[in-house]
């Protein structure tokens, strides 16, 4: 896999090294990051996903060393490093060197990795529901794409991947229906889309709004509000979204097999239609 990664001002090529022992983030999780696309040539919404780096850091009480607009440089500066074309994932972090227990906000470093990674192919997948659930605001940095909210999406996989599923469902601390365990989630029934309302127990994500927007413009209902989990295994149709995979359909839910549906498909090709009309990099 071809990676480049960009700290201390220069470029290196290949897993370059970060972090040494004694750094605060291998301890104490002082880290946060995001996740952007690069695919044939274009980069949506690139900027909004290095907007949200550099507001992740400040909530994790991170002094950001670069802004928006320098993260967004050197992300088209190092897609220039690959193929014309290659499909990449583009990673901005910020993250403490030092301190006890809390983070010292100006040992902050910043470090930018890019790596091939294909898109995945949309056939589908299979979820289940999770006993694990997203914490609360209260309980954790919800409100930043902190790396330290990971352990629980990766323990949520595990029990879903080791029951035959791909991915899970993740309920909130009240017990509605959050997200899936890696992505945005949507659901169709007579027609109308549903999402979960965002209460900050998950991300608002970036591909979320996006897909919402485009189907609304295109004269789709989509609702945002509470969802239980029968009304999703009633659901006509089931979709997720989020950066790595943009948009895909749910084709079993539990026991139930799902047929990929219309508005899913439309989704799909709404999201890859405003992707290709924004400038190349």
């Amino acid at each position: 896999m071809a990676s480049w990664t960009f700290v201390d001002g220069e470029w290196g090529e290949g897993n370059v090294p970060l972090f040494g022992s004694l750094t605060h983030a291998v301890w104490l999780s002082s880290v946060v990051f995001d996740g952007a696309r690069a695919f044939d040539g274009l980069a949506p919404d690139l900027d909004r996903h290095a907007a949200r780096t550099v507001d992740s850091a400040r909530i994790m009480g991170l002094n950001p060393t670069h802004d928006a607009a320098e993260i967004i440089g050197l992300a088209r500066e190092g897609i220039q490093k690959f193929a014309a074309g290659a499909a990449l994932y583009i990673r901005p972090m910020f993250f403490g060197q030092e301190g006890f227990i809390v983070a010292d906000p100006d040992s902050t470093k910043f470090a930018l990795v890019i790596d091939e990674r294909a898109l995945p192919e949309n056939n589908g997948f299979k979820a289940c529901l999770s006993p694990f659930r997203r914490p609360s605001p209260e309980a954790a940095p919800t409100d930043a794409k902190a790396s330290c909210l990971y352990p629980n999406v990766a323990r949520a996989m595990r029990e879903a991947v080791g029951r035959g599923f791909d991915n899970a469902v993740m309920r909130d601390p009240t017990g509605n229906v959050a997200e899936f365990s890696t992505a945005n989630l949507f659901m169709v029934k007579d027609g109308i889309v549903h999402t979960p309302v965002p209460n900050g127990t998950f991300l608002n994500g970036i591909t979320r709004q996006r897909v919402i927007r485009c189907l609304r413009d295109s004269g789709v209902d989509v609702v945002e509000r509470t969802i239980t989990w029968p009304e999703l295994c009633d659901a006509d149709e089931l979709f997720s979204t989020g950066n790595y995979a943009k948009v895909s359909s749910c084709k079993q839910i539990e026991d139930r097999p799902l047929q990929p549906g219309p508005i899913a498909k439309m989704a799909h090709d709404l999201y890859f239609e405003f992707a290709r009309s924004q400038p190349a990099t």
